[in-house]
């Protein structure tokens, strides 16, 4: 065992002064290999000789005992990476920890705001003194939540049409052409309110106005940034009395959500939201159902039975008795 031991400090060494990695990076590495020392103690094998059966029993124990997914897949990579090693030195001939993988993780589904509450935060206005201010946080508002804009499209949308512009709202046609991942442009529709919020921010715009051309500037005429958007959204949600902090994605998925809600056409969804394929856009089909779910839960009178709740019990039957038989004479 004090060859483990050396070997794990001489890999730790390895990883810290030759690969330059983080010290945090480190701690987490130190931490995976004691708790792989620690398997191997209790199993009775050095760590030149564990097997790929060893790696897959730790694994589901860690499973059993409630590690998610996540966690087990960052133990396993800084296993794997610590076998790699041994190999490349000579000291083993296979790696234990290949073809292992952590259990599958299950996907969250987006967090989405309901409608009322979508409606809340687009229609709040601050007492501020800075009228331009309210007047672009409110634009930004509803082009986020009115054209399921990604925060990278939002911020590269300029006042203008040009050469350069990475995005752009016709205001005429009431669309906004935008530069999406992968240097994918689409044009999306723009709602009246949006177009409303968006000609108060122009008319307000012209007091900041500096050479940027970007649509969305701050005080002193440069282009916003994404976490200056995020941080300027989430006290915009605190002021409105939202309950949860509200970010420039949750709005993209409410849109998607209350949109396919009113519709029921996934494949326009796509389109809108620019996915590449249809399988990304389906993870709103589970939370519009969970939706729906949440309406019957509320409003069905026998809904009690899919909350954990037990059924009302039924009445009792009462079943006559027979007439008792004569006794023989």
């Amino acid at each position: 065992m004090t060859d483990d031991a050396a070997l794990v400090q001489a890999y730790l060494n390895h990883v810290r002064v030759e690969k330059r990695l983080a010290d945090r990076t480190v701690a987490l590495y130190t931490l995976d290999l004691e708790k792989l020392s620690s398997q191997a103690r209790e199993a009775g094998v050095a760590l030149k000789a564990v097997q790929n059966p060893h790696i897959r029993r730790w694994v589901a124990q860690m499973h059993g005992a409630g590690r998610t997914a996540r966690g087990i897949a960052l133990i396993l990579s800084g296993w794997r990476g610590f076998y790699v090693w041994l190999g490349r030195q000579g000291l083993i001939d296979h790696n234990p920890v290949q073809d292992v993988r952590a259990p599958k993780a299950g996907k969250p589904l987006p967090k989405a705001l309901g409608v009322d509450e979508a409606v809340q935060l687009a229609t709040h206005h601050e007492d501020a003194d800075d009228p331009a201010l309210e007047a672009r946080d409110a634009c930004i508002t509803e082009l986020l939540y009115g054209c399921g804009l990604r925060i990278g499209e939002l911020v590269g949308l300029d006042v203008a049409a040009s050469g350069s512009a990475r995005g752009w709202i016709d205001a005429q046609d009431g669309e906004a052409h935008v530069l999406g991942k992968g240097s994918k442009r689409r044009s999306v529709p723009v709602g009246r309110q949006a177009l409303t919020a968006l000609a108060a921010w122009l008319a307000q715009r012209a007091a900041w106005a500096g050479e940027d051309p970007a649509l969305f500037i701050g005080a002193r005429g440069q282009r916003l940034t994404p976490q200056h958007i995020r941080v300027r959204l989430k006290r915009r949600s605190r002021l409105a009395g939202l309950a949860t902090p509200v970010h420039p994605h949750m709005l993209r998925h409410s849109f998607a959500s209350h949109v396919l809600q009113s519709s029921g056409d996934l494949r326009a969804v796509q389109e809108l939201l620019g996915h590449a394929s249809i399988s990304t856009t389906q993870v709103y089909t589970r939370l519009d159902f969970q939706h729906l779910a949440q309406v019957y839960d509320a409003a069905h009178p026998r809904a009690g039975t899919r909350s954990g709740q037990a059924p009302e019990p039924l009445p009792k039957m009462v079943v006559p008795s027979a007439p008792p038989k004569p006794r023989p004479k």
